[in-house]
């Protein structure tokens, strides 16, 4: 029976026709495997996965391989960008059993979905030290009919472990002070490449997140700005279409892994127009350009939304390889296929690059990217929010998945909405952006974490022990913690009400101790943390009139604090929504007139841009 060629997701689709008996993520594949009294093998990737095609090829395409293993297992197929819980909560099981966590995540579990044994890619044939996987399989089925007792002990282990690390996750510490974030920039400084750029060795990673914790310090700027030159012409950038491939396998950037996702170029594209701000430098509005450029030719769709991620592999003269096509001309290119481009629109990930693409289309000037970026928020808010206001995860096309929205997606969302909200004037966009964070606060638990899911963890992580309560996570782009935190800060900061500031700090003191050890795999947390640490600086300008004074062109280059634009009626609009930063502000004598304030204590109206500080 084949029960993925309906799914949303591509990466389940791909593997529909494959010779194993595959379920979807869900109760009735736990049902069925309590039935025949078997245990459960869970594989979890992406369609954008190299080493998930490969093992699509090399294994779950084999049909002596598939007959054994739809024999002696239930087996089930996940896409972690749909169900990102169920990834966090087996890669947090796995950790038990390897070290060398990644993707493909293989996953054996009881028939109550409680891991017992796991690892990632797994070749046909045995490597070295590595079993083949139709030994693995052998194994794991050995010990599930000679020594049940012991599999069901170290699969309750597990599952103890994973409730006191989410527990203690919840423990907070104070939020560090500007010295103590000081000294994280200063560990970033000790990891840096003197060579090549970078953090660390091979393989290397963006890390745009802590680039942009880097860029929210003054003794971080000047680490981040050459760290991004580098990146800017590093083989990790596509010189044709723009955008920033997921990492490289060679300490020189070389040989990346030419997946591209969404949230590496959203977050990048931040990063580059924020560079810019401070520097002025050409490289870093030509990148900013190719990366918004990338985003809106490639990997928008047709409904507004953006994709998740472009493969790494294409096919050319008849062959899958990886990487071939990012090595033509565009002239050469325009011959081929494209490489594919997973479409399902993911709601926390639009966030970042509607955020993005806002703050940058004002940066710039450029409407088409703030154009884009409405369109996209305004798909979301059709199409991925229910009736009474909560979310969905994600679409592809025009069909609507039913996996459920994560804490990422309300805070990726609310923080998108309100970027666009700041820099276009909209009260709509503050509106729904506050709402979000509403629900997410009021799904926290009493007592505990400020913020929570609406509706709750996966039903099935939950029932079977395996739900982690707070996943605070980074690495690669903002934990849902800290966007939520983020969008919170920020709603505080337009309205001044007490309860968003404190939602943020007791979200940040969550991760306060762990960030502060680790930059490189908090930066995200660790940038908020910079924000709640310093004094508020927030910016209204009132865009009435002709800018003859040019303040509208002077703010565009301001980077770090809030910045909203707004017009006279806009002001009256969102001030008696709430948002009290916008009470009385008006355009004096019909020209652009800006306010600046600290912690809600504003100085008076000012026209001249020296004026500014």
């Amino acid at each position: 029976m084949n029960r993925l060629a309906a799914a949303i997701s591509p990466y389940l689709r791909s593997h529909a026709d494959n010779p194993v008996d595959w379920f979807p993520w869900g109760a009735e594949a736990f049902a069925e495997a309590e039935r025949r009294d078997l245990p459960v093998l869970i594989s979890i990737g992406y369609a954008t996965c190299h080493w998930c095609h490969v093992m699509a090829r090399e294994s779950f395409s084999d049909p002596v391989l598939a007959a054994y293993l739809n024999e002696r297992f239930v087996a089930i197929k996940v896409d972690r960008e749909e169900h990102p819980e169920v990834d966090a909560s087996y890669l947090s099981a796995a950790s038990a059993f390897t070290g060398n966590l990644g993707w493909p995540l293989t996953v054996f579990t009881t028939t109550r979905g409680r891991a017992f044994f796991a690892g990632t890619y797994f070749p046909p044939e045995p490597v070295g030290d590595r079993a083949s996987f139709h030994q693995v399989l052998e194994a794991v089925s050995d010990a599930w009919s000679t020594r049940r007792a012991e599999v069901e002990d170290n699969a309750a282990k597990v599952v103890e472990a994973i409730r006191a690390a989410s527990t203690a996750a919840t423990t907070g510490s104070d939020l560090p002070s500007g010295a103590v974030l000081d000294g994280a920039i200063e560990q970033l400084a000790r990891f840096e490449d003197a060579e090549f750029g970078g953090f660390g060795g091979a393989p290397k990673f963006p890390i745009a997140p802590a680039l942009r914790f880097l860029l929210a310090r003054a003794n971080g700027e000047e680490l981040a700005v050459r760290t991004l030159e580098r990146m800017a012409s590093s083989p990790l950038r596509d010189p044709v279409e723009g955008g920033f491939f997921r990492y490289a396998t060679r300490r020189d950037w070389g040989d990346p892994h030419y997946e591209r996702m969404l949230y590496d170029n959203a977050l990048l594209l931040d990063a580059y127009t924020r560079a810019w701000q401070l520097s002025g430098a050409g490289w870093a509005s030509d990148t900013a350009e190719g990366i918004a450029e990338f985003l809106l030719t490639v990997m928008r769709r047709e409904g507004g939304g953006f994709a998740s991620a472009q493969d790494s592999e294409s096919v050319i003269d008849g062959v899958r390889v990886e990487g071939r096509y990012y090595s033509l001309s565009a002239a050469e290119r325009r011959m081929l296929e494209p490489p594919p481009v997973d479409g399902k629109v993911l709601t926390g990930w639009n966030g970042l690059a509607i955020g993005a693409l806002a703050r940058a289309g004002f940066a710039f000037d450029r409407p088409d990217w703030t154009a884009a970026a409405r369109r996209a928020a305004d798909y979301l808010l059709e199409r991925h929010r229910r009736p009474d206001g909560t979310l969905l995860r994600a679409s592809l096309d025009d069909r609507l998945s039913d996996a459920l929205a994560t804490l990422e997606d309300y805070g990726g969302l609310a923080g998108g909405l309100l970027a666009l909200a700041t820099t276009t004037g909209s009260p709509d966009y503050a509106l729904a952006a506050r709402d979000l964070v509403d629900l997410a606060l009021a799904a926290g638990p009493v007592g505990e974490e400020p913020f929570g899911v609406p509706g709750g963890p996966d039903p099935v992580l939950e029932s079977n022990g395996m739900a982690i309560r707070v996943d605070p996570s980074e690495g690669a782009y903002p934990s849902g913690l800290t966007s939520a935190a983020s969008a919170a800060h920020t709603v505080y900061l337009l309205t001044g009400e007490r309860r968003y500031e404190r939602a943020a700090r007791e979200g940040m003191r969550v991760v306060a101790a762990q960030a502060v050890e680790n930059p490189t795999a908090f930066g995200g947390a660790l940038e908020l943390m910079s924000a709640l640490a310093d004094e508020h600086q927030q910016l209204v300008v009132v865009t009435e009139g002709e800018d003859v004074f040019g303040l509208v062109a002077a703010v565009r280059r301001r980077p770090g604090g809030l910045v909203a634009v707004v017009t006279d009626e806009q002001a009256r609009s969102l001030a008696a929504e709430g948002f009290d930063l916008f009470e009385g502000r008006v355009a004096v004598d019909a020209h652009p007139t800006a306010y600046a304030c600290r912690d809600f204590v504003c100085r008076m109206p000012l026209q001249d841009p020296a004026a500014l500080g």
